[in-house]
């Protein structure tokens, strides 16, 4: 095992529990099942003796629907693939799993595939504990072409591949038709420029005192990631050319002051107390009828249509200055190959049919409501035909990744603690991301 990955070992043992931070900001078809045990324990791969087959150790965190997914992958692969077998292991879906990940890495003896974040392929990759997938890629016909462009560059790092992507969601603006109607707005116009969305919110506020019996918007709420705004401003959050962190753009600046402004307004406090009451599933506060409207994923359809089906909303782009450049970002999961895997080659041909159409259909016609990274497979599916989905897909070639990075945990965190501590007074928005940019960029230097 090399000095690099033990060395990251080491690293990430040390950091491995910040990692919760990043699960609230990225979601896929596996993390909406989570909740249950999926299969057997068990790490490393080898070649099973039955018929002669190579068997492979696939690591995965599904659960529930998820898992009938991955099921129906692996049954579809095998059948056409009849000499590899899959064993399927789960490794629940949260930090754990990275920790357990890495100990395999460290100890060479990985899984010879894992499912895993996007988001976290650049920090791996740059300490050489994923396995390039470039030459492999290259000589099957495996490009970008086949998927949407966002995807394909998480799943690369300093112009290599190091992953397949498969999941992949976006963020749009829902809002409560009849809480417009209600307040005077037009439920078939909703806003489009940032003061359009202020006007809306305080027409549709409705407050007792320092209590809101209902509110019309909170900017960071739910997806109200600082990334949701400064893209939407128009910001950038990285320089691909220097290879440096942008976080204090003068157009992210912008969008955290205006989150704080927005604070202000109705009050921080006040605020927290409505977010800090709010519920989950059919307590939501958007489903319940306390919220108006938030910034969210696709995924909580599936939840409105569970617990609220009668709910009348709509759902629109993330409003902008201008009114005009609607954006989105997306998250999602990919296949990897860990580093010192024994059966690289079968792995590949895993990898490679999940990569494709074929593969991607027998997954996701078990997935109503989730979105492929392939174009095409959405189509096929008739994904666009839900009138809702289709808002979620139509944004898609427009939408944003977060940075493909060495420190790309860091930066979330750094984010997130700028926009706390701005939104609480503490500092302002150009001290807060000066000093995240500042951070960010000295740690990519070490």
């Amino acid at each position: 095992m090399s000095k690099r990955v033990k060395r990251f070992g080491r690293l990430m043992i040390m950091s491995v529990l910040a990692l919760t931070l990043f699960l609230a900001g990225c979601t896929s078809s596996d993390k909406t099942s989570n909740g249950g045990s999926g299969g057997s324990g068990g790490s490393g791969g080898g070649k099973g003796s039955e018929g002669g087959k190579t068997e492979i150790t696939f690591w995965h965190g599904s659960t529930g629907l998820g898992l009938e997914a991955m099921n129906a992958l692996v049954k579809s692969f095998e059948e056409s693939h009849p000499d590899i077998k899959v064993k399927m292991v789960y490794t629940e879906a949260n930090e754990g799993a990275d920790q357990k990940l890495l100990t395999s890495v460290t100890g060479g003896n990985p899984p010879d595939v894992a499912t895993f974040d996007r988001f976290k392929v650049g920090s791996w990759a740059s300490q050489g504990a994923l396995t390039d997938l470039s030459d492999m890629a290259a000589a099957d016909g495996v490009s970008q072409d086949r998927y949407y462009q966002y995807a394909w560059d998480e799943a690369s790092y300093q112009g290599k591949l190091y992953a397949i992507p498969y999941s992949t969601d976006s963020r749009l603006l829902y809002y409560n038709k009849d809480h417009f109607k209600e307040a005077g707005l037009d439920p078939e116009n909703p806003p489009k420029t940032i003061a359009e969305l202020e006007a809306a919110a305080e027409k549709l506020t409705i407050k007792e005192g320092n209590r809101f019996k209902r509110i019309g918007f909170i900017p960071w709420y739910s997806q109200g990631w600082l990334y949701s705004w400064g893209w939407s401003f128009g910001g950038e959050f990285y320089n691909e050319s220097t290879q440096e962190v942008t976080a204090n753009d003068p157009k992210i600046v912008e969008a955290l002051q205006w989150m704080v402004d927005f604070g202000n307004k109705y009050n921080v406090e006040d605020i927290s107390g409505f977010e800090s009451s709010a519920g989950s599933d059919a307590l939501d506060p958007f489903i319940s009828g306390q919220l108006s409207m938030k910034v969210d994923g696709n995924w909580t359809i599936s939840g409105i249509n569970k617990f609220k089906p009668d709910l009348n909303y709509g759902v629109t782009p993330i409003p902008t200055p201008t009114g005009t450049d609607f954006t989105t970002w997306s998250g999602g999961h990919a296949f990897i190959i860990p580093k010192g895997a024994k059966n690289t080659e079968a792995a590949w041909e895993f990898l490679k049919y999940f990569g494709g159409p074929e593969g991607a259909k027998a997954y996701y016609e078990k997935l109503d409501g989730s979105l492929s990274v392939q174009p095409a497979v959405n189509e096929e599916l008739g994904r666009a035909n839900d009138p809702m989905l289709k808002e979620f897909i139509d944004i898609l070639p427009n939408s944003h990744h977060r940075p493909v990075i060495s420190e790309g945990q860091l930066l979330w965190n750094e984010l997130a603690s700028a926009t706390e501590n701005s939104t609480r007074g503490k500092g302002t928005p150009k001290e807060n991301l000066d000093k995240a940019t500042e951070a960010v960029n000295k740690a990519l230097k070490k």
